[in-house]
Order: structure tokens, then sequence, then C-alpha cells
């Protein structure tokens, strides 16, 4: 009994976790103090918001690669259900940071959306994982979809590593830390800010792999009452 509740306990303190620093996100992000910043002014506080839903996306579409080479090398599907949910979730983070950077745009660049590298290699990577469930919607033989959506999720991450990280430092782009512009942590994140933006990032992530996995679960169960 006690090590069923210990396994239990386990299981939930990175959830805990996870509600603990995105409570301290939203409370120190609108209340905490910012740096004085021109044009940008009181919108900073969107990089606890913008910014770190990136981060988790990232971290969410590295998970799909490491399940699709255990696929590839196991070829258990819970493997690549993994996967796909893990994918399936960075979509929605990617989603929401696109949302929360158009925003950001439109207060401190005139418009949501202008011809930024950066920006367009969001639309382009985006597209990229679009296809991903089409493609896996399109084929009906579970192997053959998880081996072919393996296959693409590794390269989907290699095109998404091109278009957000490479291509918009190599051009001209309005982002910070991209075309030659500094990134924020060299002018204006400084010490308070530091303490809201890395808890931020914490919280996310753990947020975003906590409702992977519950989708996973749910998957499962879906998958049991099918085959009832």
């Amino acid at each position: 009994m006690t090590t069923k509740n210990n396994s239990i306990s386990r299981s939930w303190w990175w959830k805990i976790l996870a509600i603990v620093m995105l409570v301290y996100t939203f409370i120190m992000g609108f209340l905490g103090p910012v740096p004085a910043m021109p044009i940008i002014n009181e919108s900073i506080r969107n990089l606890y918001f913008h910014v770190t839903m990136w981060m988790a996306m990232i971290t969410l579409m590295f998970v799909n690669v490491i399940y699709s080479l255990k696929y590839l090398s196991s070829g258990k599907l819970y493997h690549d259900l993994v996967g796909e949910e893990s994918a399936r979730m960075a979509m929605v983070f990617a989603s929401a940071g696109l949302i929360t950077g158009m925003i950001w745009a439109n207060f401190t660049w005139g418009a949501p959306w202008v011809n930024d590298p950066q920006l367009n290699g969001t639309a382009a990577t985006m597209l990229i994982y679009a296809a991903y469930f089409i493609l896996r919607n399109a084929i009906t033989d579970e192997i053959k979809r998880a081996r072919i959506g393996s296959v693409y999720g590794i390269f989907a991450f290699v095109m998404m590593f091109v278009f957000i990280m490479i291509i918009p430092k190599m051009n001209d782009s309005l982002h910070p830390g991209k075309g030659g512009n500094p990134g924020f942590n060299k002018y204006d994140l400084d010490s308070n800010m530091r303490m809201v933006f890395y808890p931020a990032v914490i919280g996310w992530t753990l947020f975003g792999v906590w409702m992977m996995s519950l989708r996973v679960r749910l998957r499962k169960i879906e998958e049991k009452i099918h085959n009832a």
C-alpha cells in the first residue's frame, strides 16, 4: 500500500509543479515589475507567454522525434501513439504562440503579420506539421501509418529547425536575436524578468507534457473500448 501511494505521489509532483509555476507566471506576468522599454512598453510582459509557449512547442516536437525513433527501432505502436500526441500538443502551443505573437506584433510593429522570416518560417512549419496529420489520416493500415508518420515526424522537426532557427538568423528580421538584432537577454531581460521567465518556461513545458500524457491515456482507453 505504501509503495502504491509513493508511486502516485511521484507521478503527481511535476503536475503540481506545473500548476504552481503557471499560477506564479500569470500573477507576476501581469503584476510584476518590468523594465521601461521604448516602443515595446508594457507589452514586454508577453515574453512570459509568447516565447515560453514556443519553447514548450519545440520541446514537444523533440519528444515527437524521440518517440518516432523509438518506434522505428522497436516497432511498438505505443511509441507511435506518444509521438503523434506530442506533435498534436505541439501544434496547440504553436497556435497559441502564433496568436500571442500576432497580438504583440500588432502593438509594436503596427500589423499582426509583417514580411518577417521568423513569421514566414513559423507559418511554413505549421503547414508541414499540418501535413503530418493529413498524411496519417490518409493511411488506414496502422503499421504503415506509424512507420511513415515516424519518418515524416523526424523530417518535420529538421525543417522546423531550419525555418525557425537558421533562416531567420541569415536574413533581416524584426525578432530579437535574429538578423543581427540583439536578443532579449542582452538588453532588457533583467533579474526581475528572469525570475518569472524561467519558471514560465518550466510551467508551460510541464503543462504541455501533462496534456499530452492525458491524450495518450484517453486514446488507450478508447482503444480498449473499441476492442472490447
